[in-house]
């Protein structure tokens, strides 16, 4: 894992448990959790919801979500442990039935599979409902299983675990041997996660949560639902897009600090020579010498393409500013090498006050769009887009712009 592996993940989460009675009635609770700096802490924790359309009250819209189902409508069974399940030993399950349309969560511990199995209308309805109220569901887990990846933070002891009307059976190995549910079962003590206090309703929630912050370091207890596996996907890869772009952009920025304060030195060197030759202009003897090496500093002054101290850094960030998210930058170049000039005079010869860019975007709008921002501030003199090309293969237009300051 690199070392930035901890910035893409989710660093703030909830965990929404309902269950379904057999009479049709709802029990839900929820549970927020936030990482920083390696701590996690649990934000929010409420133990009973009236209704599911109050979440809205008690999470912020798009807040990132991991459902827990359990209940009536979750088939709930023990097998012989199985790495994967297909049409044949799902017939073990449900004989007669097409696995397509369930959605199905394989927990393994010891020697058992313990699966879970869900209509995926029944599981969709409440996805959508979340949607519907402003939230981002990224993970659905079903049944009391969840709550294996945070067992070791609660004050529980010996085989048998119970909590809110779930009855868990393990071996001396820690591994689940049985489970059950009796909704009059209650824990025999206040539970606890770690030293903080947590109502035994509020356990599935907290589970939930807890594994979609740390989904990339345990190994989540979820059902297979691709629509919200292609959302968490999507989600990781934005935040490491954003977060390689953001150091990207650190580093082009410290280099730049790091020429304009080298230019700067070099600029006030030459200043000194300058005036060495004032004061000793009287000394016929030395004249030819100093000029010479004020005309050698000058020279490397214009290669190093000083044009007066303007903080270019602070340009360039002015314009990035300003970038719409459609677009992906390539390439900035500051006084770009005049190619043509450099061939006939055999020597670099650079534009001067120029900065030009490359990048790409499916369409040209917004590359037009921010042509028209950046020729609202003051220090541009000249914007113009000098090429732009559509490539087919990798299906996105690549342009060139040119700014004059």
């Amino acid at each position: 894992m690199s070392m930035l592996e901890k910035y893409y993940g989710i660093n703030q989460a909830a965990g929404i448990s309902i269950h379904i009675s057999t009479n049709g009635s709802l029990s839900i609770s929820v549970s927020s959790v936030s990482v920083e700096n390696n701590q996690l802490e649990i934000t929010k924790k409420i133990p009973a919801v009236p209704a599911f359309g109050e979440l809205k009250n008690t999470l912020p819209a798009k807040s990132f979500v991991g459902i827990n189902l359990s209940g009536k409508g979750i088939l709930l069974k023990r097998i012989e442990k199985t790495e994967e399940l297909n049409a044949s030993n799902f017939n073990l399950i449900l004989p007669n039935a097409n696995p397509d349309d369930f959605y199905i969560q394989n927990f393994i511990s010891g020697g058992h599979s313990f699966i879970s199995v869900i209509r995926k209308a029944d599981a969709d309805k409440w996805i959508e409902a979340a949607t519907n109220l402003g939230f981002i569901p990224l993970m659905l887990s079903l049944g009391p299983f969840p709550v294996q990846n945070i067992i070791s933070q609660l004050n529980v002891y010996g085989s048998e675990i119970i909590f809110n009307g779930h009855i868990i059976l393990r071996d001396d190995d820690n591994n689940w041997t049985d489970f059950r549910y009796d909704e009059s079962a209650r824990s025999l003590f206040a539970l606890k996660v770690d030293l903080e206090g947590i109502n035994e309703q509020a356990v599935m929630s907290y589970a939930a949560a807890f594994q979609l912050v740390l989904a990339s370091k345990l190994d989540p207890i979820k059902a297979d639902v691709p629509i919200l596996e292609t959302t968490f996907s999507q989600k990781i890869a934005d935040n490491r897009l954003k977060v390689q772009g953001f150091l990207v952009l650190t580093i082009f920025f410290t280099l730049l600090l790091v020429n304009y304060a080298f230019l700067s030195w070099l600029n006030s060197a030459n200043t000194q020579l300058a005036g060495q030759v004032n004061i000793t202009a009287k000394n016929t003897s030395g004249i030819d010498e100093l000029k010479k090496e004020i005309k050698q500093n000058d020279s490397i002054v214009q290669v190093l393409g000083w044009d007066g101290g303007i903080n270019k850094s602070a340009l360039i960030d002015q314009v990035a500013s300003m970038l719409p998210s459609e677009l992906t930058w390539r390439e900035v170049a500051l006084n770009p090498i005049d190619i043509a000039s450099s061939r006939i005079q055999k020597s670099l010869i650079f534009f001067q006050k120029q900065i030009r860019i490359t990048g790409s975007s499916e369409k040209i709008i917004p590359v037009n769009e921010w042509i028209a921002r950046v020729k609202t501030k003051p220090w541009v003199k000249n914007i113009q887009l000098d090429s732009y090309t559509f490539n087919s293969e990798l299906n996105t237009g690549q342009f060139t712009i040119t700014i004059s300051y």
